[in-house]
């Protein structure tokens, strides 16, 4: 039964309420069609965790017939509620969404999958795989709070495969899965504007990418250092990680060994360096002709670095440089054009909007303050749910071009609407 601990949370008091242990919840919880861990579930229960997926909110709410934020927060016995059971599973499931549907009863066929197996076999590390690389895929198209909560639940799970007995053969697989989440995760924090985060991430990443002996993760997670550090406005950090991954990204020549050298021109620029920058997107460019994609190139999304990317940072690193705006002005109008598809594979909102930023910049620098405002306008225009750290930083790049520009007076506009956008950047997520 569960223990009589001064339960933390509305959950954790209903959970000893119900006289039942976390096993025989989650049991209840699969039973459901959500999918959950004992070690994800105690961590809700205890306060340590607040991100769940759409699913996963749902079915608590079915169980204990309330919200989830109302479940999470901090118990007060004297508000104590009574215990609403859940419905019967054999129920039918009526959500008016027959996508919704179809999603539950993967997941449950998903949880039964992993659950029945005592050692992780084939079947279940193909689903293990599967949910990694679906993540990856979502990340750059999907707003942030869409997918976090399944990134979160799944790293949880990789987590808790690797502390439990697994074959060795497996193992090598679910480090490089752990290393996966983990930089995914170092993404999300950077998004969310949390530099420290991002790195304490990365850093774990770094150690599964160590474990699983990959050279391309080992090298995709410098760069993911290297990002951070360039948002973060350490570009000497920045080139650091970026020369530090270079070794690895020799030995994989995965799309890193573009990405890498592409990311340190982009750190010159920040600096103020035209020759280290061109030099870097020299490299970048002839990296080009021994890559071949490996493992993590298959995951896809954020996993692999492709030539529309490398447009977009190309452009973002000359729009630094005053004697390079001819040049910045052919990129950026080629990223801008690359990222114009919206169903083509290497679409991402994040970059898509830097390349519009890029350009903006180019223009302001032309002289054009209306060209520049019809550039920046699909930036201006984001939700705030796709206002990530990246996206502010490069809409407050394009302020500052208009200050330097000598005709702030004349762009008085778009600077507010500047301003208000930078106001309100992606802060929170449903839970």
């Amino acid at each position: 039964m569960a223990s009589r601990y001064a339960p933390r949370t509305v959950l954790a008091h209903l959970i000893q309420r119900r006289n039942q242990t976390y096993s025989e919840i989650v049991a209840e919880f699969v039973e459901l069609g959500g999918t959950i861990t004992e070690r994800h579930l105690r961590r809700l229960a205890s306060g340590e965790r607040a991100g769940t997926t759409p699913q996963t909110r749902r079915t608590l709410q079915r169980m204990f017939g309330k919200p989830v934020e109302e479940l999470l927060a901090p118990y007060v016995p004297e508000q104590a509620a009574q215990v609403v059971p859940a419905p019967a599973a054999s129920g039918r499931i009526t959500t008016g969404n027959e996508m919704e549907v179809l999603d539950m009863a993967a997941s449950r066929a998903r949880a039964f999958a992993l659950a029945a197996q005592t050692g992780l076999g084939s079947e279940a590390m193909e689903q293990v795989y599967d949910d990694v690389r679906h993540v990856a895929k979502a990340y750059p198209q999907r707003p942030l709070p869409e997918i976090l909560g399944q990134l979160v639940e799944t790293q949880d799970l990789v987590f808790a495969l690797l502390e439990s007995r697994q074959r060795p053969e497996h193992l090598r697989q679910l480090y490089f899965l752990g290393g996966v989440t983990g930089g995914l995760l170092a993404k999300a924090s950077h998004d969310l504007g949390n530099p420290h985060a991002a790195l304490t991430q990365a850093r774990t990443a770094f150690l599964c990418a160590d474990n699983a002996d990959h050279h391309g993760l080992r090298a995709w997670v410098r760069g993911l250092q290297s990002l951070v550090s360039y948002w973060a406005g350490n570009p000497h950090d920045s080139v650091r990680y970026a020369q530090l991954g270079a070794g690895y990204a020799e030995q994989a020549n995965s799309t890193t060994s573009v990405w890498l050298p592409v990311s340190e021109a982009r750190a010159w620029a920040a600096l103020g360096n035209p020759d280290a920058t061109r030099a870097a997107l020299e490299r970048a460019e002839n990296a080009w002709a021994s890559v071949r994609n490996d493992e993590l190139d298959e995951m896809g999304g954020l996993c692999t670095f492709g030539r529309n990317r490398q447009l977009y940072y190309a452009a973002d690193a000359l729009a630094w440089l005053p004697g390079e705006m001819e040049t910045a002005e052919r990129y950026s109008n080629q990223a801008v054009d690359a990222y114009t598809d919206q169903s083509h594979p290497e679409w991402a909102f994040g970059d898509a909007a830097g390349s519009h930023a890029a350009m903006a910049i180019t223009r302001i620098a032309s002289g054009e303050l209306d060209g520049a405002a019809d550039a920046l306008a699909p930036v201006l225009g984001l939700p705030a749910e796709r206002r990530i750290n990246g996206v502010v930083h490069s809409a407050r790049r394009v302020h500052q071009a208009l200050r330097q520009s000598g005709r702030a007076d004349d762009a008085r506009e778009l600077q507010e609407e500047i301003e208000m956008f930078t106001r309100t950047p992606i802060q929170s997520f449903p839970r």
